[in-house]
């Protein structure tokens, strides 16, 4: 049996062909041969073609392509409600394709919660009795049911909805109504397939930003897919594209709008606003100079006039970042006689992390007359952001595109 403890999902080479005898399909596959032309020859339709990826704990995969690039039927093929034609799938450890019906509908109940497009809520019952229908499946007892029934109505912020009927509900009312049947029976693995899709913009967004802030209270591992990119960027720690079955592209969202592996995911990605994506990590230059807290005003005017620079950003011990220091000041401060840095160091400066969003702070970069220093989770500084920097980084995509 496989077992990998950094993953809680492990996929490999896994295949889905419809139709009589699918194992014909995969020696063409690994030829090479289109999905069409293997359509044409053997009436064979590929849903996925060897895909691998991994999902550790926690962590949100977006599973994003255009409408028949396969995403429902990997995400269905992970727990087995599509059977795999071939391949390899390990949960925690556990061979899913080696799992017995008995088994395989006791890991699911265990393993698994499911939120679908199209709401799937039973009109004749209420908010709570749907909330409850999952732990029933299990064979919970009515105050288990009800307990945890109303904690994840809770969860979802619908508290004192429990007694009302869905037609009662609003569309994002009755999609949080799916997310707490889903979380009641307290599943390791979220699987949302076009959950937010069928929301207005405004809802949508509504329900992204709560499920956001859910997460971080509950750490699910989830698998979600879309076909919006926006949504993708917003939600997915990691995300992977696929076209006709295949995976085309997997890695961070800035991986992907920075380096599109494919013209099928650079064109599928051209009109995103990269200040939304990028963060100070990806457009932050190394300090080349700076002052520490031994220096006096001598030195740190020498330095900056060494570098050709008009400030300087003060380490303290263990570089941690404690302010930053003026040409202007330092000369006033040798002659006035100071001997440290510590009369004239401005501790007023602003500061972001490494993986800030560039829209963040975009505009007050604008405004300020000095850079923005990058910190380590620590308070170490990593980095520098001038207007420069800030302005190549959001432009190199362009650049090298017009240059292709």
């Amino acid at each position: 049996m496989y077992e990998d403890h950094m993953s809680k999902i492990e996929v490999q080479n896994l295949y889905k062909v419809f139709g009589r005898n699918p194992e014909r399909a995969i020696p063409m596959l690994e030829q090479g041969k289109a999905k069409d032309e293997i359509l044409k020859k053997t009436k064979l339709s590929v849903g996925v073609n060897n895909v691998s990826f991994s999902v550790n704990e926690g962590e949100i995969l977006v599973i994003m392509g255009l409408s028949g690039s396969g995403k429902s039927t990997l995400i269905r093929c992970v727990n087995r409600l599509i059977e795999p034609t071939d391949g390899v799938i390990n949960i925690d450890g556990v061979d899913v394709m080696g799992l017995s019906h008995d088994d395989l509908l006791a890991f699911r109940r265990k393993k698994f919660g499911m939120v679908f497009q199209n709401f799937a809520l039973f009109p004749h019952r209420t908010v709570l009795e749907n909330v409850e229908f999952g732990l029933e499946i299990q064979g919970k007892d009515a105050a288990f049911m009800r307990k945890k029934a109303t904690e994840s109505l809770n969860l979802v912020g619908l508290e004192g909805w429990g007694d009302y009927y869905p037609k009662n509900l609003s569309g994002g009312m009755q999609q949080r109504v799916g997310l707490a049947r889903a979380l009641a029976v307290d599943p390791d693995i979220l699987i949302m397939d076009e959950a937010f899709s069928a929301l207005d913009p405004l809802i949508r967004q509504d329900m992204q930003d709560e499920l956001i802030a859910l997460q971080d209270r509950v750490q699910k591992t989830i698998l979600f897919i879309t076909h919006d990119l926006d949504e993708a960027l917003k939600l997915g720690d990691r995300i992977i594209l696929l076209k006709d079955g295949k995976l085309v592209q997997e890695g961070t969202a800035e991986d992907i709008l920075t380096n599109p592996a494919t013209p099928y995911v650079e064109k599928f990605v051209e009109n995103v606003d990269m200040s939304k994506v990028l963060t100070a990590k990806s457009v932050m230059n190394p300090p080349r100079v700076v002052a520490y807290r031994t220096d006096g005003p001598r030195v740190a005017l020498h330095k900056m006039r060494e570098a050709g620079i008009s400030s300087l950003f003060v380490l303290g011990k263990g570089h941690i970042l404690r302010g930053m220091v003026t040409a202007e000041d330092a000369a006033d401060a040798i002659k006035n006689g100071a001997k440290d840095l510590e009369s004239i160091l401005n501790t007023d400066i602003k500061t972001v992390e490494l993986d800030t969003p560039v829209l963040d702070f975009m505009q007050e970069l604008a405004a300020l007359p000095i850079p923005i220093a990058v910190v380590k989770e620590d308070g170490k500084l990593a980095g520098v952001i001038v207007r420069g920097s800030l302005l190549a980084g959001l432009t190199e995509k362009g650049q090298a595109e017009t240059n292709d």
